[in-house]
């Protein structure tokens, strides 16, 4: 862009110096004609014989004068040619600022214009207009996988598509990075003609697109927008409102599980402006530690022995009131704030844990995103050090779900900690994707089965022969299970019949804060100061790295 506008400037520059050629040759066919009136008639009586040869001043100026007219006549020419040269110049620089140059779509800065140009028009025969907005879900993938080269012919592709669903006079922008736009006359003023259009363009990009031998598969999330007056009370609905309210729709899409459609509707602004309040309060909680550790007991089914706690985490928010985990551990983690979250809580639980009895473990849920980082494992040694708690103490949960981002990372994480004795439980056992194979190959200490399938228990049927297939299951790969939503007796019933296994849930009562957990194993005898046993002290490899804010550790 940078050198069109340089050799635009260079090209008028030209031009204006050629003007000033142009000016003299001007001047030169003045002269030539005043000065040839008088010279080329005698040079002509002068061949006749009739009279004595011109003044050989006039001749040499004639000369100069036809010398003058060719010049300038070139400079014309020339002229001419760097004047297309600049008209081509001007349009190259137009389109570069309207275009998007990897998929020639118009561009976040054209499009809003462009915009109001079809609302005007629209408006003048009372039609609105449709603003579509177009975001793809879990694009990064795609680059990280394949590389930044499949990346832009994914979004050419992704472009081309997107153009051949558009009516005759819509509209197509790439706002930049893995988003797009349409904008789409609604001419006949019924929105069922803008969903089908959104359906047909999620069916379309849902179709695998081919790397060579690969095929990759890309799903969008689509917010829709129109411009009637009602959605933008007194103000005149355009093109930045318009693109506003679809973007909104189109937050509240993805957030719904992606792939999906979803027009704008005033609460999802609503819903939109709490989520920012949500945010800027959840990063002013961590800094006034706010998040505190609860804990859930774990029991021995059959003896009705505490045999240790999970750690949950709940925020006594100044302006929200108590919040459960569900509210704000998904938007610490798009924040990025759930490693310094998480290291303040898990600080917390092991400075607790250790007024226990040192025969209560303590459990920790970990997310997908903390198995991203190589050295998660390091950094939960690096803690156990810190605060002098016994590895064999600790019981790492991880979700069924994370064994399908990256297996041997995960299988590497999982032999570290366990080489030093902390436990790992395979967490929502029966929920996700894990294999027979996967089982086998990671060295984990226990199955969690999960709740969904504990509640069947209440009713005969097809939930207790799973329930007891998990729990053969585990006996024949020598893993524990612990039982988790064991919510009243009738579930509690219908476990004793099984073998011994732990038992979790709201019939042993809700998750508790630190002092109320204190006092209840101070009536039990099961603190620390009571027991004989002492706490060991972990042992750690020196290579790990030094503890920071990148430290991944869930408490959900």
């Amino acid at each position: 862009m940078r050198d069109t506008k340089t050799a635009l400037k260079n090209t008028m520059k030209r031009a204006d110096r050629d003007l000033v050629a142009l000016g003299i040759a001007a001047g030169a066919i003045l002269m030539f004609l005043g000065t040839g009136g008088s010279v080329l008639p005698q040079i002509a009586r002068s061949w006749m014989g009739i009279g004595t040869g011109p003044d050989t001043l006039l001749v040499n100026a004639l000369l100069l004068n036809v010398a003058l007219i060719i010049f300038g006549w070139r400079r014309y020419r020339e002229l001419l040619e760097e004047i297309e040269e600049r008209k081509s110049a001007e349009e190259r620089a137009r389109v570069l600022a309207e275009t998007d140059p990897l998929t020639g779509c118009l561009n976040r800065r054209s499009i809003a214009p462009a915009t109001d140009e079809m609302i005007a028009r629209e408006g003048a025969s009372d039609r609105h207009v449709a603003f579509v907005m177009i975001d793809l879900d879990n694009f990064k993938q795609v680059n990280d996988v394949h590389g930044h080269s499949a990346g832009d012919k994914v979004l050419r592709e992704i472009a081309e598509r997107i153009t051949a669903l558009l009516p005759r006079d819509g509209l197509c922008a790439r706002l930049g990075g893995d988003e797009f736009a349409c904008v789409i006359p609604r001419g006949d003023n019924n929105n069922e003609q803008i969903e089908r259009f959104a359906a047909r363009l999620i069916e379309r990009v849902a179709a695998p697109i081919h790397l060579g031998e690969v095929g990759v598969e890309v799903t969008i999330s689509v917010g829709l927008a129109i411009d009637d007056a009602g959605s933008f009370g007194t103000e005149p609905p355009d093109a930045k409102g318009l693109m506003h309210k679809a973007d909104i729709a189109m937050y509240h899409a993805k957030k719904q599980g992606k792939n999906r459609h979803f027009w704008f509707e005033p609460q999802m602004e609503d819903e939109l402006r709490f989520r920012h309040r949500l945010e800027h309060a959840l990063r002013q909680g961590i800094v006034e530690r706010e998040f505190v550790p609860f804990y859930e007991q774990q029991i021995d089914l059959k003896s009705g022995e505490i045999l240790g706690f999970e750690m949950l985490a709940r925020w006594k928010s100044e302006e929200f009131g108590h919040l459960g985990p569900s509210t704000f551990i998904p938007v610490a983690e798009e924040m990025g704030l759930i490693a310094p979250l998480s290291e303040m809580l898990i600080e917390q639980a092991l400075e607790d844990a250790k007024t226990w009895d040192p025969k209560l473990t303590l459990a920790v849920n970990i997310s997908a995103l903390q198995l991203h980082d190589p050295w998660f494992s390091q950094r939960i040694l690096k803690l156990l050090v810190k605060h002098n708690f016994p590895p064999e103490r600790l019981d790492i949960e991880i979700t069924e779900s994370c064994l399908q981002e990256n297996v041997a990372l995960v299988r590497s994480m999982i032999a570290s900690l366990r080489n030093q004795g902390v436990k790992i439980s395979l967490d929502d056992f029966g929920t996700g994707y894990s294999s027979l194979a996967q089982l086998r190959n990671l060295p984990f200490d226990q199955l969690k089965i999960d709740r969904s399938f504990i509640g069947e228990l209440r009713e005969d049927g097809s939930g207790r022969k799973i329930v007891d297939a998990i729990i053969q299951l585990g006996d024949g790969l020598e893993m524990p299970v612990t039982a988790e939503g064991v919510e009243d007796d009738s579930i509690l019933g219908a476990l004793s019949g099984f073998k011994s296994i732990k038992g979790q849930g709201y019939h042993y009562g809700q998750p508790e804060d630190a002092a109320t957990v204190r006092t209840r194993l101070e009536a039990l005898g099961r603190l620390a100061e009571h027991s004989a046993d002492g706490d060991g002290a972990p042992v750690v490899s020196d290579d790990e790295p030094d503890t920071d804010d990148r430290m991944q550790a869930g408490n959900a």
